[in-house]
């Protein structure tokens, strides 16, 4: 997630300190990826060190504004008409743990993989719910439903991939089965044509 682009776009908006930053996002995303008060600080200071945001005074409460530069919104433009990359995807922690599970001797994958899917469904049943309460068409609630659709087609495509592995693993070990037994039967053959 572009913590950077997505501060820009809100300080296009008009201008704000910090903390109102972090707000506008957790608002706008539902708080699905709550940003910790010290990284938008940080980004702030790297947008001011690259150009892309200044501070431009206090405020009354002592609170240092930012405002987006000519810069920054060229920036901002850019990333809103810029596909984002799938080359280099973000780590999927389910997808190594069971990378992990299968190699490592004495897991139960299946069990890993029941139990996963178990969670997922109940986290696609809790997004479900809020989906069907998220009907505003103000911009904040339309956002909010769309990062709930993602939320959404994300719980139902892991689903369906965990139930691609659960098959990918039967067939694994019926085709070792199905090997097992000629290698056992192959040095017998050896040994009776001697």
């Amino acid at each position: 997630m572009s913590v950077k682009h997505a501060l820009l776009a809100l300080l296009e908006q008009e201008p704000m300190y910090g903390y109102q930053l972090r707000v506008e996002f957790e608002q706008r995303t539902g708080t699905t990826w709550p940003l910790n008060v010290g990284q938008v600080y940080t980004t702030l200071s790297r947008l001011e060190r690259d150009g892309l945001a200044l501070g431009a005074g206090e405020d009354a409460e002592g609170h240092v504004i930012y405002r987006i530069t000519e810069a920054g919104r060229d920036e901002v433009a850019s990333w809103f008409t810029t596909p984002v990359a799938r080359t280099q995807p973000p780590r999927d922690e389910l997808a190594i743990k069971l990378a992990l599970a299968v190699t490592v001797p004495g897991v139960d994958v299946a069990t890993v993989i029941q139990q996963q899917r178990s969670a997922t469904m109940t986290a696609l049943q809790d997004y479900t719910r809020l989906k069907r309460q998220a009907t505003g068409t103000a911009p904040a609630e339309l956002a909010w439903s769309l990062v709930l659709d993602s939320l959404v087609f994300g719980a139902e495509a892991e689903v369906r991939w965990l139930d691609h592995c659960e098959a990918r693993l039967r067939r694994a070990a019926a085709e070792r089965a199905d090997q097992a037994p000629a290698a056992v039967v192959a040095p017998e053959a050896e040994r009776s044509t001697r």
